[in-house]
């Protein structure tokens, strides 16, 4: 049987990961990976996680299973941080899954079950594991336009023609902040025209939320998937805690199915259950009960809080640095939506011969479609990075 089986493409991140890691220049940068690193390169544990994780270490008296749809307590700690009082809790159903990645391939896997011709509708670009997941489970896909490389801004009239294609049934996949892989993102009044075209269209919103306070601020960074939620019939929301609570290797994330039809609700949670139960049985519970630990304590909340908006700010002030350094090299303001974009991420709008120039002459690892990572910087590599910018002509 074995050798009916095909090599697979590498990963292009993890590729970038090996070439960073061979690459004996003391002056190299790595904006590959997308995880969130201070100054000195660390991805640190929250002293919120740590004292949440010995509270937890003290008091738990038993490792054995949780229910199907995971810890009801982080279930609804997440239900509040994401939705507060958009929608009422009876119409909401949710379950934990292994990160943010298990909770987009469950939303997919209930697409499928629920309407096997759906088609999904996702932005060019998105996330790649997106699209490498929808191909495995052989969901068509149909790109909208969304990133302008020109202006680093949002095509957005071309956004609202090409999902004005949809049919009822279809989903519409959605970045709730921090679009990943661009940082450009939807004000509150184009996301409300969005909602009249899913509404006109009658297709299914999913909102994919994993950067919730690594933007604007966590309510700030909530408002458009609160809004889609109060004005749509049904969503789909998947969540990851991997980032604002630095808990990667937990793999802690939520999927949520809303409906305005409470009456709903217990189908809806019985399915997304029998998925978990089909998928991997029970989800992983130590990073949700790290979260539903921190988020059900007023003291450890208030600590998670402080430290997300050290992060938040830390990302922002890199942003205007790395803009600022640009204009006073090119005494122009082309750069100028580096500030403006949020999240971990901004895409320069460059091809990849000039990205890899970049890496090639002065040692800047960033993915092939130029995305990124602005947490990946420093003070004293930005200038490093705006440097090579002007060097390989972009």
């Amino acid at each position: 049987m074995f050798e009916n089986l095909k090599e697979q493409p590498a990963d292009k991140i993890l590729a970038l990961m090996e070439m960073y890691r061979a690459d004996p220049r003391e002056q190299k940068v790595d904006l590959g990976v997308g995880v969130y690193k201070n100054a000195e390169g660390v991805t640190p544990v929250m002293r919120a996680v740590k004292a949440a994780e010995k509270r937890i270490w003290e008091e738990q008296t038993s490792k054995s299973y949780t229910g199907l749809a995971g810890e009801p307590l982080f279930i609804e700690a997440i239900r509040k941080l994401v939705l507060a009082d958009a929608v009422a809790p009876e119409q909401v159903a949710g379950v934990t899954t292994p990160g943010g990645t298990g909770a987009v391939r469950q939303a997919f896997e209930l697409i499928k079950m629920a309407n096997p011709g759906a088609r999904v509708f996702v932005s060019d670009p998105t996330w790649p594991n997106h699209l490498s997941i929808l191909k495995y489970l052989g969901i068509e896909t149909v790109p909208y336009r969304y990133f302008d490389s020109t202006t680093g801004g949002i095509n957005f009239d071309g956004m609202i023609e090409d999902l004005q294609a949809a049919r009822p049934g279809d989903v519409v996949l959605l970045h709730g902040c921090c679009h990943n892989p661009t940082g450009a993102n939807l004000t509150l009044e184009q996301w409300k025209k969005v909602v009249e075209t899913l509404n006109a269209t009658e297709a299914l919103p999913m909102i994919d939320i994993a950067y919730q306070g690594f933007g604007d601020g966590l309510d700030e960074d909530a408002a458009a998937t609160r809004y889609v939620a109060a004005n749509v019939p049904e969503l789909l929301i998947a969540a990851s805690c991997s980032k604002n609570f630095g808990i990667y290797r937990e793999r802690t994330g939520l999927l949520m199915a809303v409906s305005k039809d409470a009456g709903k609700t217990k189908v809806n949670q019985g399915t997304l259950a029998y998925l978990n139960r089909q998928n991997y049985s029970f989800p992983p519970d130590h990073g949700a009960r790290i979260v539903a630990t921190i988020l059900h304590d007023e003291e450890l909340t208030a600590m998670w809080k402080e430290e997300l908006e050290e992060v938040r700010l830390g990302m922002l002030e890199l942003r205007k640095q790395l803009a600022a350094e640009l204009a006073r090299l090119t005494n122009s303001d082309r750069f100028a939506f580096l500030a403006e974009h949020r999240g971990m991420f901004s895409r320069l709008g460059c091809s990849t011969e000039e990205v890899e120039k970049m890496r090639d002459e002065s040692g800047i690892y960033m993915v092939g479609d130029s995305r990124m990572n602005i947490a990946g910087l420093n003070t004293k590599t930005v200038p490093i990075l705006a440097k090579a910018i002007i060097d390989a002509g972009i």
